[in-house]
C-alpha cells in the first residue's frame, strides 16, 4: 500500500535530567496560587449528583480562561526561575542536541530524499538529491512562520514522483492545510485545500488524490468542538477544495475514522473505516473495473484488517481476526470476504507488524517489547532473519516494489539511532548515517527485568543507567509508561537521557496492560473495567524499583503523556505516598466528560463513557483524577503541562486538574501548570519550546528532590 507518509528518526529530547541526591535545596515556601472561582454546576449520572465547579474552564477562548491561564503561567514561571541551575540545564540541553540529526532517506522520481536537522534547527528540513548530484532544499518548515511553530505534518508523492502534496500544522494543531506542488520546480498547483484532520494523501496518477477531514466546527469552537463523523473525498487537481467528491462517509456511512489508500500499482482503492481506536472495516474498490463500486472485505469492528500489499488481484492483508498477535492472510480481490482469507503467515506467540518492499514481506515481531525481524518471500517462505546490532527497535522495512535496497533504522536505550542500508537479496545490512550525538554506550546499561503486579500478572520494565551506581535507594528515579490503545512502549533513545544517565539517575519504562506489547489479549486486560489493571502495573513498578533499591519514595518520579498523563494522575491520586514528583502532560483528566470535545468519542473502546451504564460510571468516576482527588491529602510536586492548541486531548482536562489538586493539597509540595502557547499535543514542537519545556521540567524534579544538579 502506498505510505500516507514518511516517519522521521530524530532523536526525541523527552527524557528526564537528574542528579546525585542532595537535600539541601528543598523549597519549603508555602506556595500562593491564582483564585479559582468555582460555580455551581452539577451533573446526575444514574442518580449520582456530580459537581463540576471549573466547567467554565473548559471554554479555552474565554477571556476568563486566558486570565487564568496567565495567571497560572505567570506563577510557574516565576518559581521555575528561582531554581538556580535551570540554565545550566538548559544550556547542557543545547550542547548535547547540536549535532547533525538524519532520516531515513526514500525515493521518489529519480531523487533520494531526506530531512536533516543541523543541529538546533526549530524544524527539520526536507532535502532531495539525485545520484552524483549535490544536496538543496525542497521544503524548509522554518520558514512557514515567523516562529517556526508551524510545522510540516505529511509529504506525499505521486507514483511517478512528479507531483507532491504537503500538510502544514499551525500551531501544533491537528488541523492542517494541504498545498500541491510541481516537484520538478515546486510550483504551488491549484488551490491550498484547508480544514483537513487525521488524514493522509493517496495520489491517483498525477491529477488528484484522496483525504480526509470532518466538517469544521462551529467558530470559536474550533479546537475543542467535537469532530464527530470523518469523510473521504477526492481532490482533483485544478478544481475548487468545495467541488471534492465525497467517496466514503457522510450520511449514509457515518464512521469517525476513515482513511484511504492505494495499492502500489494504483488499481485498488482500499479504504478502512472505524468508530474506535480498535477494530475497522475494511472496503475495496477496483479502480479499473467499469461499475466502481466499493465493495466490503470486513463488513464489521470486531478486529483489526488493513491490506498490505498485492500481486495482480491477489489482496495480501495483515489481520488479528482469530489472531490476537496478527497474521498474515491472502484472497482474491473478486471474493475477498473473510470466508476466503488463506493464512500466509501463521500467528506466533510474538506479535507481528508486517510492511512491504522489494517485492518481499517483512514480519516485525516484538518479542517482550524488542524487535525480532523476519524477512519472507511472497509465497510465505522464510529467507532470513534480519541480524540486528543488540537488543532495541528496529523499523522502517518498506519501499518500492522495484527496489534492490531499503534503509531501517536500529535504537534503544543505549543505542542512538542509527541508519542501516539493506541489500534483499542476500540480507545483509551495513551502517548508513551513525548517529552524532557524544554519547559512549559502552559506559551505561539497560537491563529488562519481569516484575509481578497486585494480580500476579508479569510485567516487563526496562532499566537503563549509568555503570557502576550503586543500589542504595538515592538514585533519582523516573518511571515512564502509557498502557493503551495497544500502544507498543519499545526502547528508543533520547538525548536528554544522556544527562540523566551520567548523572547518576535512573530511567525505567513498564510495559503495561492496556498496550501492545503483548497483543490483543494485553491490551484488553487495560481496557474499561480492566483499567484499574493499568494503574496497578504502574505502582507495581514504583515498589519494584524501591524494593530493589534503585531508588526510594524520595527519589521517584512519574511521567508520562496523554493517556500516560492519565496514568499519572490516576496513579498518583491513588497512592500519593509512593512519588515525590509527577508529571502528568497533556493527560485524559476527566473521565466523565473526556468524550465530548474534538475526536473523544472515539476513544470508548479503552475507556467506556459514563453514558454506558451504571457499572461503567462508577468505575470511571472512581479513578477519574479531576474527581478522585481528596482534601487534606499531601500530594506529589506536581508539574502539569498542556498547550493551548491541543486539539486532541484538550487542555480543559489539565486545567480542571490543576484547579483541582491546588486546592487540595496540603502538604508543602508545589502544584504548577504550564501552558505552552502556539503548541499542540506534541507534533511538530519547534526544538527551542522543547528545550524550554524540558529544562523546566528536570529543573523543577531536582529542585523538589532536594538535587544539585552537577554542571
Amino acid at each position: 500500500m502506498k505510505n500516507s507518509g514518511k516517519g522521521l528518526i530524530f532523536l526525541a529530547v523527552m527524557l528526564p535530567f537528574v542528579a546525585e541526591a542532595q537535600l539541601s535545596n528543598t523549597p519549603k515556601t508555602p506556595m500562593i496560587y491564582p483564585e479559582t472561582k468555582k460555580e455551581n454546576v452539577k451533573d446526575t449520572y444514574f442518580g449520582t449528583t456530580v459537581t463540576d465547579p471549573y466547567r467554565w474552564l473548559e471554554d479555552d477562548r474565554s477571556e476568563e480562561t486566558k486570565l487564568w491561564v496567565e495567571a497560572q503561567n505567570a506563577v510557574t514561571k516565576e518559581y521555575l526561575a528561582k531554581i538556580p541551575y535551570r540554565n545550566d540545564i538548559k544550556e547542557r540541553l543545547k550542547k548535547l542536541l547540536n549535532y547533525e540529526k538524519y532520516s531515513q532517506p526514500f525515493k521518489e522520481g529519480g531523487y533520494t530524499y531526506y530531512y536533516k536537522n543541523t543541529g538546533l534547527q526549530n524544524q527539520s528540513v526536507l532535502y532531495r538529491q539525485k545520484e552524483g548530484g549535490e544536496p538543496e532544499v525542497f521544503l524548509d518548515p522554518n520558514t512557514f512562520s515567523k516562529d517556526a511553530t508551524s510545522s510540516l505534518a505529511g509529504v506525499n508523492f505521486s507514483k511517478d514522483g512528479s507531483m507532491v502534496a504537503y500538510q502544514v500544522s499551525d500551531g501544533g494543531s491537528d488541523w492542517t492545510k494541504v498545498i500541491v506542488l510541481k516537484a520538478s520546480d515546486k510550483s504551488v498547483v491549484g488551490e491550498t485545500l484547508t480544514d483537513v484532520k487525521f488524514s493522509g494523501i493517496a495520489w491517483q496518477g498525477n491529477n488528484g488524490f484522496y483525504y480526509s477531514s470532518y466538517d469544521k466546527p462551529a467558530e470559536g469552537s474550533q479546537l475543542s468542538g467535537l469532530t464527530q463523523y470523518h469523510k473521504l473525498f477526492f481532490h482533483q487537481l485544478g478544481t475548487a477544495q468545495k467541488e471534492d467528491q465525497l467517496i466514503f462517509g457522510g450520511d449514509k456511512t457515518p464512521r469517525r475514522y476513515i482513511g484511504a489508500g492505494l495499492t502500489e500499482d494504483e488499481r485498488y482503492l482500499i479504504i478502512s473505516a472505524a468508530n474506535s481506536t480498535s477494530g475497522n472495516e475494511l472496503y475495496l474498490k477496483d479502480l479499473k473495473a467499469k461499475d466502481g463500486a466499493i465493495v466490503p472485505v470486513v463488513a464489521n469492528f470486531d478486529k483489526n484488517h488493513n491490506i498490505i500489499d498485492n500481486i495482480g488481484t491477489k489482496l495480501f492483508i495483515y489481520t488479528n481476526l482469530n489472531a490476537p498477535n496478527g497474521r498474515v492472510v491472502t484472497v482474491d480481490a473478486a471474493n475477498p470476504g473473510v470466508e476466503n482469507w488463506k493464512e500466509l503467515i501463521k500467528e506466533t506467540e510474538n506479535v507481528l507488524s508486517p510492511s512491504t518492499g522489494g517485492g518481499k514481506l517483512f514480519a516485525n515481531y516484538i518479542k517482550d517489547a524488542v524487535s525480532m525481524v523476519l524477512q519472507y518471500d511472497m509465497n510465505g517462505k522464510m529467507e532470513h532473519e534480519i541480524k540486528l546490532p543488540g537488543i532495541g527497535t528496529a523499523g522502517g522495512f518498506g519501499s518500492k516494489k522495484e527496489d534492490k535496497e531499503l534503509y531501517y533504522t536500529f535504537t534503544s536505550y543505549v543505542y542512538p539511532s542509527t541508519i542501516f542500508k539493506y541489500a534483499i537479496a542476500n540480507g545483509k545490512s551495513e551502517v548508513y548515517k551513525k548517529s552524532g550525538v557524544d554519547f559512549d554506550p559502552s559506559n551505561y546499561e539497560s537491563k529488562q527485568v519481569f516484575y509481578p503486579s497486585k494480580d500476579g500478572t508479569k510485567v516487563p520494565m526496562i532499566i537503563t543507567y549509568k555503570k557502576g551506581i550503586v543500589l542504595n535507594g538515592k538514585n533519582p528515579t523516573v518511571l515512564y509508561g502509557y498502557g493503551g490503545f495497544n500502544v507498543s512502549l519499545t526502547p528508543a533513545f533520547s538525548t536528554a537521557n544522556i544527562v540523566l544517565m551520567e548523572q547518576g539517575g535512573v530511567y525505567a519504562v513498564a510495559n503495561l496492560r492496556g498496550g501492545g506489547e503483548y497483543g490483543e489479549k494485553w491490551h484488553l486486560a487495560g481496557t474499561k473495567l480492566q483499567k484499574q489493571n493499568v494503574f496497578d502495573d504502574f505502582i507495581a513498578a514504583g515498589e519494584f524499583l524501591i524494593a530493589s533499591k534503585y531508588t526510594s519514595k524520595d527519589y521517584l518520579a512519574s511521567m508520562g503523556g496523554s493517556n500516560g498523563g492519565l496514568l499519572v494522575g490516576a496513579t498518583m491520586v491513588q497512592r500519593p505516598d509512593l512519588f515525590k514528583v509527577a508529571f502528568p502532560a497533556v493527560g485524559v483528566m476527566d473521565m466523565l466528560r473526556y468524550h465530548k470535545f474534538t475526536a473523544g468519542a472515539g476513544w470508548n473502546y479503552d475507556y467506556g463513557t459514563a453514558e454506558d451504564s451504571k457499572e461503567m460510571f462508577e468505575y470511571l468516576y472512581k479513578y477519574s483524577p479531576v474527581h478522585a482527588l481528596k482534601p487534606g491529602v499531601k500530594y506529589p510536586a506536581t508539574l502539569i503541562t498542556t498547550a493551548d492548541h491541543d486539539d486532541r486531548v484538550v487542555p480543559a482536562h489539565s486545567f480542571k486538574f490543576a484547579a483541582a489538586l491546588q486546592r487540595d493539597q496540603a502538604g508543602d509540595a508545589p502544584v504548577l501548570i504550564s501552558i505552552q502557547t502556539n503548541a499542540g499535543h506534541g507534533a511538530g514542537k519547534p526544538t527551542d519550546k522543547a528545550i524550554e519545556e524540558i529544562a523546566d521540567r528536570w529543573a523543577f524534579l531536582f529542585y523538589n528532590m532536594g538535587v544539585n544538579y552537577k554542571k
